[in-house]
């Protein structure tokens, strides 16, 4: 076994897993404590986990996540923190549809599916006259005790009836998880319907209290943009905090897969690379940033409740393909920021974006449109090759909004297993993790697995986490007793 040399003179922080989270624990360990010996290490050969920049059509862009909440703070800050404030834009097109009943109809005010106004629902055509009636009957029914977790999916079902589940609800729900609303937890994914409910009894009045941009992808254009992106995309700020974390000593290891984590008497020890022959570090205290999976089986030693707990979350697979063809040869109209799609009506994609009315930064001549292939437990149609996931891609976009004109370019971003299932009792598992992890010195745990999979909250477990260690270490660092 190699190893890591002599013992250390500085407090040496690793930080495992160089996904966004990762990332902006090792830049919180940083600013905080600029003492400290920081180590980032990622087991691929990039940084930036699902914030990743591809080049389409001769362009930069991104292949993964490509755009972050604004009224969430952490993904700005850091964006300014690490030399981006000049970069960070919004929008230029937000209005976005639903492709259902054969056309492309305008979304309707909603409170991430559930309906602010029926009316509005129904004159879209997203909702029948007898969906649409079916939901009113909820003015009917007793107050609403959401105390309880439950699927979302389940609960607007019951309540509003199976048309706005599957022809609203689910298509944002999936659009955001790319899970099934039945299954996805009510007060883990949307605690902001949680609070509304409280307050009105019932989910019609509670959506209603939000008004029109109560949805991420509303009809009406808030004063304040609900989301930032980054001129040359978000994936530039996985890529500009590796820079600064190396700019203020820190070190980032690609290629390098920690396979084991084991306390020892002073801190931790981390063996990294291959298995036959790997390498061997010695730290004061330990970042786990990679998803449920592999943390857990590296976590079965030092934590082996919180392991049980993280093996018991799962991920959906899904894939982004991303077209560009000359702006001269569309012959369409390309309305608003794009649409999403509703499973019930058996298509292969799940949304679309129209990236480059999205955001100005692209040029005028070109058209590029990104969309999302794959539901969880839906891995079937991830099974085609990247030709025929391009092909099959080019058919809904053709039968959506009529698109059709040659391909200047094509690139297929397969992400498998990579967003977390938010399940019923999702909170309570957290709970359960974070109380396993309290008592063992020197180790937290940060990532899209816990708070939010949206870019400011998975931020903000990053920062947590960090913040975490720097209150467990000394200044001359050893751990407080």
């Amino acid at each position: 076994m190699a190893s890591s040399g002599p013992r250390r003179q500085r407090t040496h922080v690793v930080v495992v897993g160089g996904g966004i989270a990762g990332l902006a624990a090792a830049h919180t360990l940083l600013a905080a404590r600029p003492d400290l010996s920081v180590t980032v290490a990622e087991g691929s050969p990039t940084v930036g986990g699902k914030l990743r920049l591809g080049e389409v059509a001769g362009h930069q862009l991104d292949v993964g996540a490509e755009s972050m909440l604004h009224r969430r703070t952490e993904a700005t800050y850091l964006a300014r923190a690490v030399g981006l404030s000049e970069a960070i834009v919004h929008p230029v097109a937000t209005t976005a549809g639903v492709w259902t009943r054969n056309a492309v109809r305008p979304l309707p005010p909603t409170l991430m599916g559930i309906p602010a106004d029926l009316d509005a629902a129904t004159a879209s055509g997203i909702l029948g006259r007898t969906g649409a009636a079916r939901a009113a009957l909820e003015s009917r029914m007793p107050p609403l005790d959401v105390t309880d977790d439950v699927g979302v999916g389940v609960l607007v079902a019951q309540r509003l009836g199976r048309e706005v589940r599957d022809r609203l609800v689910e298509p944002l729900l999936g659009g955001v998880y790319a899970g099934r609303a039945d299954e996805i937890s009510l007060h883990a994914a949307l605690p902001q319907v949680v609070i509304a409910v409280r307050r009105h009894g019932a989910l019609l009045p509670a959506a209603a209290s939000h008004g029109p941009a109560a949805s991420p992808a509303s009809t009406t254009p808030p004063a304040t943009p609900v989301f930032a992106g980054i001129e040359g995309g978000v994936g530039r700020l996985a890529v500009e905090t590796c820079a600064e974390i190396e700019r203020r000593g820190g070190v980032v290891r690609r290629d390098s897969m920690v396979r084991r984590l084991t306390r020892t008497e002073g801190g931790w020890r981390l063996a990294l690379g291959p298995t036959a022959r790997p390498e061997v570090i010695d730290c004061d205290a330990v970042v786990v940033a990679t998803p449920a999976a592999p943390a857990a089986r590296l976590l079965r030693e030092a934590a082996p409740a919180a392991a049980l707990e993280l093996a018991a979350i799962e991920y959906a697979s899904m894939a982004i393909v991303t077209v560009a063809m000359r702006a001269v040869d569309v012959r369409c109209d390309l309305d608003g920021s794009g649409f999403l799609v509703p499973p019930v009506d058996g298509h292969v994609i799940k949304a679309a974006t129209y990236t480059s009315r999205k955001w100005s930064w692209l040029p005028d001549d070109i058209v590029v449109v990104r969309c999302s292939v794959g539901r969880h437990r839906e891995e079937v149609e991830l099974q085609r090759d990247d030709s025929e996931m391009v092909e099959a891609v080019l058919a809904d976009l053709g039968k959506a909004v009529g698109l059709r004109a040659p391909l200047v370019d094509a690139q297929v971003t397969r992400w498998g297993g990579s967003l977390p299932q938010y399940a019923v009792g999702h909170l309570d598992r957290v709970r359960r993790v974070h109380d396993a992890v309290e008592d063992v010195p020197g180790l937290a745990l940060c990532g899209a697995a816990f708070d939010g999979v949206g870019i400011p909250a998975v931020i903000a477990t990053g920062v947590a986490a960090a913040t975490r260690v720097v209150d467990q270490l000394t200044p001359i660092g050893t751990m407080n007793p």
